[in-house]
């Protein structure tokens, strides 16, 4: 797993017939201390995410284990909007209800 922030949405009128029901979101790929990387992925969104969220997201073959994914093609998929996390049990990295 990885995280990110959602930063956008990706709409695609014309797809593959397994991905009509899939929301497409744009995710900034994030580092351990919540600092935004120059790199980005689009997920699947099997939780309800939206603009802003901090998310986990898997890719690979992990990205096709959730129920919405199983069988459709895809590399990436946001599985968790994440609350809070810490490093070394110490202060918080993040809070979604103080940075969110």
């Amino acid at each position: 797993m990885r995280i990110g922030k959602v930063v956008g949405s990706v709409v695609a009128t014309q797809k593959d017939e397994k991905l009509v029901d899939c929301k497409f979101l744009l995710v900034q790929i994030h580092d351990h201390q919540n600092q935004p990387l120059e790199d980005y992925v689009v997920a699947v969104d099997a939780v309800g995410a939206g603009h802003g969220d901090v998310i986990l997201y898997a890719t690979g073959s992990s990205a096709r284990q959730t129920v919405l994914t199983d069988g459709r093609p895809c590399d990436a998929v946001i599985m968790a909007v994440v609350d809070s996390w810490d490093l070394d049990g110490g202060d918080n990295v993040y809070e979604k209800w103080r940075d969110g």
